[in-house]
């Protein structure tokens, strides 16, 4: 489970940060979000498309836009410049969830030692609330994209987002302590000889761990936005996020060169987007 306290802190300055750009007096579009997450983390065999499909969640969320082309406080356009018609600033509350298993070479059906079986029993949970902002930048005029000159408006952006990671993790193999060394895959602790070494006297460390952390991410996207109706549009938004930390999912181990990168996920997502003024 999400910590309930950082779920109450980032809403509450979601909250606060639309307040002070509402005193601004910029109009508002508030949104929806859901969509396919393929998380790709230190689960399964790296560049293995089976572990891409295979350890695969859901993601949905909550965002906000400032236009800095239209003034709710009279009604009107602003200022005609090229950063008011072009880009529009996001901010989001989001939640994922992926299920992670082993996939790939390593467990295949002709794999039948116990380290093999020691994998096929392990899995875990990635599970992580987001909180962030992403400055969007339209090609197409956003002005015109409103009086229908055009139905399609397509956009990049970029930004940073603060994660909050509850990862989960189990094991059925052996007495089904995922603590326990000898329950996991041996390459990942035990034997040395394809781990990098260690100072003398310093314990390695164990390459899962549950507890709920705290990251930073980037985050940039590439999408279009559908006008339907003068209030709204519907949107379609692929997303890669890159985590600042590899123990997103509960789990960082050293074997070989198979772990060289952070966590990070790919979401595509879809949404309904309302202008409140």
């Amino acid at each position: 489970m999400l910590n309930f306290k950082s779920l109450a802190y980032g809403l509450l300055l979601f909250v606060s940060v639309q307040a002070a750009f509402a005193q601004l007096g910029f109009s508002h579009e508030l949104g929806v979000i859901a969509g396919p997450v393929e998380f790709r983390s230190d689960y399964g065999g790296r560049f293995e498309e089976v572990t891409n499909l295979g350890n695969s969640g859901i993601g949905i969320g909550i965002i906000h836009y400032i236009s800095f082309a239209y003034s709710a406080d009279c009604n009107c356009y602003t200022t005609d410049t090229y950063f008011n018609d072009h880009f529009k600033l996001r901010s989001e509350v989001s939640w994922n969830r992926t299920r992670l298993d082993h996939h790939g070479f390593w467990v295949q059906a002709d794999k039948v030692s116990p380290d093999a079986d020691k994998l096929r029993a392990h899995s875990g949970v990635a599970e992580n609330f987001d909180i962030g902002m992403q400055l969007e930048y339209f090609p197409l005029s956003i002005r015109s994209f409103q009086a229908f000159a055009y139905r399609i408006a397509p956009f990049v952006s970029l930004g940073a987002h603060y994660t909050t990671s509850s990862p989960k993790a189990t094991t059925t193999y052996g007495n089904g302590n995922i603590y326990n060394p000898d329950n996991i895959y041996s390459f990942w602790y035990k034997d040395d000889s394809y781990l990098p070494p260690i100072p003398s006297g310093q314990q390695r460390e164990y390459p899962i761990n549950l507890s709920q952390r705290n990251a930073w991410s980037v985050v940039t996207s590439v999408g279009f936005r559908y006008k339907l109706t003068k209030l709204s549009d519907l949107m379609l938004d692929l997303r890669w996020q890159y985590y600042f930390s590899d123990w997103i999912d509960g789990f960082n181990h050293q074997f070989r060169d198979y772990n060289k990168y952070n966590d990070w996920l790919i979401w595509l997502n879809f949404g309904y987007i309302y202008y409140l003024d």
